[in-house]
């Protein structure tokens, strides 16, 4: 006649509760290949950050039969608006050494601005420096901030970056160069410090 094997609750408790952790712990490890997390392996940081400064002028050309900006959208009561409140305007506008729109194009502003308040001529600035020259050809540097336009000097925060200005962070000074009162034509002055690897 067999004979039954007793096994104490408190070993069986113990031999499943052990199962059920190898079993986690399996089942875990084989998630983790295909999920979020890629590897937890420490990313080897460049030596050390470099704070780079330029310089160039921003040219946003709203008139003529091709304007690197264009009105996109607008509230019922813009029109009415002193401060132009709720329009947004896209741009593509060019970018150059010198503040002549015939000088050297480094780079195209990329974005769009928005009239963001009620009381002054202030826009919510949101575009990517897209440069295209020398080492820079490639990289961008994102601008995201508020631009009161009739202070002499407006900044507004560096957020990012991609290529040579990969983590970028720092500030941008804007300060108008000129304004055309008949076309509206503008060029502002960039000063760029930005902190980068």
């Amino acid at each position: 006649m067999a004979r039954l094997l007793y096994i104490p609750s408190a070993t069986l408790f113990f031999f499943l509760s052990f199962t059920a952790v190898l079993f986690t712990v399996a089942c875990a490890a084989e998630e983790e290949a295909h999920g979020f997390l890629q590897s937890q392996r420490a990313v080897k940081k460049p030596v050390r950050e470099k704070l780079s400064h330029l310089r160039f002028y921003w040219h946003d050309v709203i008139s003529g039969p091709s304007p690197s900006a264009v009105r996109v959208a607008e509230a019922a009561s813009s029109n009415a608006s002193t401060t132009a409140f709720g329009v947004v305007v896209m741009m593509d506008d060019p970018v150059t050494l010198g503040p002549e729109l015939t000088s050297r194009l480094v780079g195209r502003a990329q974005g769009f601005y928005a009239f963001a308040s009620k009381e002054e001529s202030a826009l919510l600035m949101a575009m990517n420096f897209a440069f295209v020259e020398g080492k820079y050809n490639g990289s961008t540097i994102a601008v995201l901030g508020r631009n009161a336009v009739f202070s002499g000097v407006r900044e507004m925060p560096v957020v990012g970056g991609s290529g040579l200005f990969r983590l970028a962070r720092g500030y941008a000074q804007a300060r108008t160069y000129s304004f055309d009162t008949n076309t509206g034509d503008t060029v502002v002055e960039y000063n760029l410090f930005v902190t980068h690897y």
